[in-house]
């Protein structure tokens, strides 16, 4: 795609490449494979926007697993509303379960410790986060995020998965927002 990228009234500059990207998303399915070897765990995509990042890495995990969704939302336009509103719950059992969550990106956190109380509270042997973005400076809660693949400022993205208000998550790679 171009450097640049107009979604709606707002134009994009691209931010990360998708080399960058499969780079840092083959790292985390290493750490993952070590870290979940012979434990068989649930992987839980948050849908809509993990898809790509998840299917990329999920790709590359070569332990035993399972892999269910969940489908959650808490944005509109570029701001977080807050309030999480489940769309499509999760239908599998848990308990006794390794589950890590597959997130695209994590700012508030508010979204991904509701999810976490939620799993938790279906009796998980241990909850965990993989996600693929992070932006510590809007991190608002104190439940770690235990894998990442990119800290990234406290910019709007776009690609790879991630929307502008329903556009922009067909991009190999990664867009900040510039004006």
């Amino acid at each position: 795609m171009a450097d640049t990228w107009k979604l709606h009234d707002k134009t994009f500059v691209k931010y990360m490449s998708a080399a960058k990207i499969q780079a840092g998303v083959r790292k985390l399915a290493a750490t993952l494979n070590r870290e979940y070897e012979g434990k068989n765990p649930l992987f839980v995509v948050v849908l809509n926007g993990s898809f790509i990042f998840a299917s990329d890495l999920l790709k590359r995990v070569t332990v035993d697993c399972d892999i269910a969704f969940i489908k959650v939302s808490s944005y509109k336009g570029v701001n977080s509303t807050g309030q999480i509103q489940e769309l499509i719950g999760l239908d599998v059992a848990v308990e006794g379960r390794h589950v890590v969550l597959v997130e695209d990106i994590v700012d508030t956190g508010l979204t991904i410790v509701k999810v976490i109380a939620k799993i938790r509270a279906m009796n998980a042997i241990d909850v965990k986060v993989a996600a693929c973005l992070l932006k510590p400076d809007a991190y608002q809660m104190d439940e770690p995020i235990d894998y990442v693949c990119f800290r990234i400022p406290n910019d709007f993205v776009v690609g790879y998965g991630l929307d502008y208000d329903g556009l922009g998550r067909n991009s190999a790679d990664i867009y900040k927002i510039s004006d």
